[in-house]
């Protein structure tokens, strides 16, 4: 499934509602971790094709079909050669973090060039229901872990 952006910092909002309703038919529940993920990484893409090449793009959104421990993939194309170029923001700066964002909340990621342009996409690999670190510790199922 597709949706075709425009050049057009509004985009980006329209992108999330999108993917959110694609989400939601496809059975990953809106407050389910992944999809709050998937969310912050259509948000950063489509962000990026907008701001950074000021041309028309195309999200898409490949969902499993019924299989419950497989991967989500998202795709931004543009018609822009210019590579994407991952920066490191330093404090207070407002921009800049969205390929660190990308890199750090998918599995994998990368970009090929496509025809006069290229696409942008990541991976998240969905957990199968059921999976908790909790189970790993008998005793432990009902603590919530933080990474720090």
């Amino acid at each position: 499934m597709q949706l075709e952006i425009r050049p057009d910092p509004a985009e980006v909002g329209r992108a999330r509602r999108w993917a959110r309703s694609r989400l939601a038919g496809s059975g990953i529940g809106a407050d389910e971790p992944l999809a709050e993920t998937l969310i912050l990484l259509v948000s950063e893409l489509v962000t990026n094709a907008v701001v950074h090449t000021g041309c028309p793009a195309v999200l898409r959104l490949s969902l499993p079909d019924g299989c419950e421990a497989a991967t989500v993939r998202l795709e931004v194309a543009d018609t822009s050669a210019r590579p994407p170029i991952p920066r490191h923001a330093e404090g207070d700066e407002t921009n800049g973090r969205g390929l660190e964002l990308v890199d750090g909340l998918a599995d994998r990621w990368g970009w090929n060039a496509e025809g006069a342009g290229k696409r942008i996409w990541c991976e998240v690999d969905r957990c199968a229901p059921g999976a908790s670190t909790g189970a790993a510790y008998p005793g432990y199922e009902d603590f919530a872990y933080e990474a720090v």
